[in-house]
């Protein structure tokens, strides 16, 4: 295995610096993602006491008894609402599932549009408001850091708009529960991400680390309350690969802490359904070939690679 370095080399930027002097976030912002396909931002301003809620409603659930928790499985969903119960996601390509189980919250809209519903567990009180407030808020700030992203690649600030608009975003409540962790199975095998961009909340238990070009593995250890955030595949896909989609992973805890649960809420920003997925021309040139030269929709990858996760 590939040694891990001891601290995070991933600095936070600070979201201050949006309204401050935006073309300087955007620059350190992108740096960060093009070295490594994540960033780390400090100063949201999401409201704290809105994120504990939101956090504690997801333990609440969590902490109900499994025979209850299955009644919120969807089946036919491929776990893209409701429940999915420890012991189903398995990382591309990996043997052994990841030690953890989930509920994905989803636009409210999608149903009206003929598409999944959300569902809501009548034994959490205050779990919908409390969800869909983190949902929208996450939303809205991946739409800020995708402006910047914009900014960084040369395209008009607002380019990603329009192709997020009804996106197929879902929020995970995610659950790694406390175990012996004897054996080859890992809280999160690793992996890289589906969507456009990932924005990461919670974690207070540590875990989280990301592969760096040399192999070595590096841990994320944010600030208290940041976000991090990380470049998912059909952006390093639109890219052709300026933007990279880093295999990262979630590690079992050190014996010490091995009775401690994880919890935490990455919300997968996603493109919308139709948006076809074709490489940026200002992507390709001179030693960059364009690695993609078949267009595919966001709903295309997105099944094709839900398939390899055996979630469909």
């Amino acid at each position: 295995m590939s040694e891990i370095a001891a601290t995070s080399a991933v600095a936070p930027v600070s979201f201050c610096l949006y309204s401050a002097d935006f073309d300087a976030f955007a620059a350190a912002l992108g740096a960060s993602f093009e070295r490594w396909g994540f960033a780390v931002v400090s100063d949201h301003g999401l409201d704290d006491a809105r994120i504990t809620t939101a956090l504690e409603a997801a333990k609440r659930f969590f902490a109900l008894p499994e025979a209850v928790k299955l009644r919120y499985r969807i089946r036919g969903a491929a776990g893209q609402r409701g429940y999915t119960p420890f012991g189903v996601e398995t990382a591309k390509g990996a043997a052994d599932f990841d030690l953890k189980e989930f509920w994905h919250v989803g636009r409210e809209s999608c149903a009206e549009a003929g598409g999944l519903a959300n569902v809501w567990p009548a034994e959490v009180s205050g779990f919908r408001e409390a969800t869909l407030w983190l949902y929208e808020a996450l939303e809205g700030l991946g739409d800020a850091l995708l402006e910047a992203i914009a900014r960084r690649l040369g395209l008009e600030r607002r380019f990603f708009a329009p192709t997020t608009h009804l996106g197929d975003s879902v929020l995970r409540l995610l659950h790694y529960p406390p175990a012996g962790f004897e054996g080859p199975n890992l809280r999160a095998a690793p992996h890289e991400d589906i969507n456009t961009i990932t924005l990461l909340l919670g974690a207070e238990e540590g875990g989280l680390q990301i592969r760096g070009r040399d192999g070595a593995w590096t841990p994320i250890n944010p600030p208290p309350g940041a976000v991090v955030c990380n470049i998912g595949d059909m952006l390093q896909r639109l890219t052709n690969h300026v933007l990279p989609s880093t295999t990262h992973r979630v590690v079992n805890p050190t014996p010490k802490r091995r009775g401690a649960a994880r919890y935490s809420t990455p919300f997968f920003l996603h493109f919308a359904p139709d948006y076809v997925i074709e490489t940026l021309p200002s992507c390709v040139g001179p030693g960059r070939p364009n690695r993609y030269p078949t267009p595919i929709t966001a709903r295309g990858y997105l099944q094709e690679r839900l398939r390899e996760i055996r979630l469909l």
